[in-house]
């Protein structure tokens, strides 16, 4: 039996049709990629995260030195925004636009800003978080909740682009810090 026989056969197993009719003996290669994709699509769709995690919206680093920072990828030719004040969070942000993400510089100008204490340990600034879009703020802290990952905070805070964002716990994402921001 050819492997696409059995990927067909292990799909209906798992209750998933194929699109059309059975593919013949010696069926073109490309039926096999349809057959296969279509059984990979609806494979995943049944996960209970996919829709929930979007692309990678920004790297942010935290400098000491927010002109300095913005000036080094303004003279490599990059698109930077102006310095703009985040309040909710106590930080001045700038984001260098790149044709498939971003990357946010964050400064702390609050004493209270959770950032501080993180710029304090680290002089010279460097990488704090990547942040990740997702349609529905709410219902991704619920979700991430029952997998067991803890948030920092209970309830998300507008962002630097002015959309509802929170903090996934470090020690539940691999010592990474992770934003989730609402698309």
């Amino acid at each position: 039996m050819s492997r696409m026989f059995q990927a067909i056969d292990e799909a209906k197993k798992l209750g998933i049709r194929t699109k059309g009719t059975e593919p013949k003996v010696g069926a073109h290669v490309d039926n096999c990629t349809e057959i296969l994709a279509l059984i990979e699509f609806r494979t995943m769709a049944a996960h209970p995260l996919v829709g929930l995690l979007g692309r990678l919206n920004h790297v942010a680093i935290i400098t000491p030195d927010m002109e300095k920072s913005r000036k080094l990828y303004i003279d490599l030719g990059a698109k930077v925004t102006e310095t703009k004040a985040v309040p909710e969070w106590g930080v001045n942000t700038a984001f260098v636009e790149l044709p498939n993400s971003k990357i946010e510089f964050v400064y702390p100008y609050a004493d209270d800003s959770p950032v501080k204490p993180w710029l304090d340990a680290h002089k010279e600034g460097g990488l704090h978080h990547i942040c990740i879009e997702v349609e529905n703020i709410h219902k991704a802290i619920e979700e991430a909740k029952k997998k067991g990952i803890r948030t920092k905070g209970t309830e998300p805070k507008i962002g630097a682009h002015g959309k509802l964002c929170i903090f996934l716990d470090p020690q539940d994402t691999g010592s990474v810090n992770v934003e989730l921001e609402e698309k």
